[in-house]
């Protein structure tokens, strides 16, 4: 067994409700609390199901909070908080969250706009880093301390661009959520936060398994040595003394390929004007992959669809569409891959299209429908607040569960 299968929290996603639902009912908030940073800690797994609307957050708590008593300090309701923190964000910057909110420990020009090849083919010699990549690749998961461990060493040490190295991740992540993933990137780098988040050998083995362990390795050293490379604009790339590559049995992987298309046998095709005249429309996107509502007028025209704008900008691997495109199709009979033009005309002749909010589609599906607001854990802030703990100390207290907690 390799090391990326022996990790007790690498898992299948079905693309159903039902695995969903499992997995929401499996959930311990204590021993989550108590392992969470463990890559073979008590996470859940229900992220790539979050992310794409399959559940929302208040079913998730709901869920949780029937069978536990939990208080609004508890780590698993404010991780929730952070998911819907990000989207706070997103909602009020927009394409601002795409570029430094601030500027980090170095100037933004320092910082490579490519990847480099060997830690894309999963080959740079350090184990947490490679089987990060491996794990990534093979999974379309990656635990979240993981996460923050590649992020780190990919623009602090080998100077990447956090904007470069996020839209890698979430191209090839089954749960990629473009405010959590560009924004965490961010905290980071240093250019969300504070200061930038760093991590050695000694945390690594702290929190993964042995094969994990990175001694002497390049990023085996002090907290404060890693802080001054991080404000070095070198980059500091593994080598022969440093490096762990004489010690690593595995070869260059090949990067999966991405595409903005989805795969033919998905079964999306072009739009049929015939299928929606005079008739009431519902569309489902990937961000609205839960159950239909109950309240759809008989007769109303389901459709599941693709919106050839925003793939274009943000391609996908093939493990996500067929995610996305197996769980659409349990929800719509008919399936349309097509830019916001062409659907624009071709809905013209409905009698009513509707549609759930989402900030991945904003600017194209707002075109298109009339769009019904994602179902919110927190409540929504008029005004825009950048600092976690200040939005968690408005949002929490203001929030109509909180009768519910212990």
């Amino acid at each position: 067994m390799s090391p990326v299968e022996d990790l007790n929290y690498i898992h299948h996603f079905p693309p159903t409700r039902e695995a969903a639902i499992e997995r929401l009912e499996a959930i311990d908030p204590q021993e989550y609390a108590r392992s969470r940073n463990d890559l073979e800690g008590a996470v859940t797994g229900l992220s790539p199901y979050i992310t794409h609307g399959v559940v929302s957050l208040p079913e998730v708590l709901n869920a949780v909070l029937s069978k536990h008593k939990l208080g609004a300090q508890d780590k698993f309701i404010m991780e929730l908080g952070w998911r819907e923190f990000f989207a706070h964000v997103w909602s009020h910057r927009g394409e601002g969250i795409f570029e430094s909110l601030h500027e980090g420990p170095l100037p933004d020009a320092t910082y490579s706009d490519e990847m480099p090849d060997d830690i894309r083919q999963a080959s740079c010699g350090i184990p947490v880093i490679d089987l990060s990549v491996r794990t990534l690749y093979q999974t379309g998961y990656l635990h979240n301390h993981a996460r923050m461990w590649l992020a780190s060493y990919c623009v602090h040490l080998r100077k990447v661009h956090w904007r470069v190295g996020a839209d890698w991740m979430y191209a090839h992540l089954l749960d990629g959520d473009l405010a959590s993933n560009h924004l965490s990137w961010q905290w980071v780098a240093g250019t969300g936060s504070h200061q930038p988040y760093l991590f050695n050998a000694d945390n690594v083995a702290r929190y993964a398994p042995k094969a994990w362990h990175s001694f002497e390795s390049v990023i085996d050293r002090s907290y404060e040595a890693l802080g001054q490379i991080a404000q070095d604009p070198r980059s500091f790339k593994p080598d022969s003394r440093l490096g762990l590559a004489s010690k690593n049995d595995f070869p260059p992987l090949i990067e999966p390929t991405l595409s903005s298309v989805p795969p033919e046998d998905l079964g999306f095709t072009k739009p049929h004007p015939e299928l929606v005249l005079n008739k009431a429309v519902w569309l489902v996107h990937p961000w609205s992959l839960g159950e239909l509502p109950k309240s759809l007028p008989e007769g109303t025209v389901v459709i599941g669809v693709l919106l050839k704008d925003f793939h274009n900008r943000s391609p996908w691997s093939e493990r996500r569409w067929r995610f996305v495109g197996e769980r659409m199709a349990q929800l719509a009979p008919h399936l349309w891959y097509a830019d916001t033009v062409t659907l624009k005309e071709v809905l013209k002749g409905a009698q009513s299209v509707s549609s759930i909010d989402t900030m991945h589609l904003k600017p194209w599906l707002s075109q298109l429908a009339t769009l019904e607001p994602q179902p919110l854990l927190f409540g929504s802030l008029e005004k825009r607040c950048d600092s976690f703990s200040k939005w968690w100390r408005v949002a929490a207290q203001g929030t109509h569960w909180r009768d519910k907690l212990g």
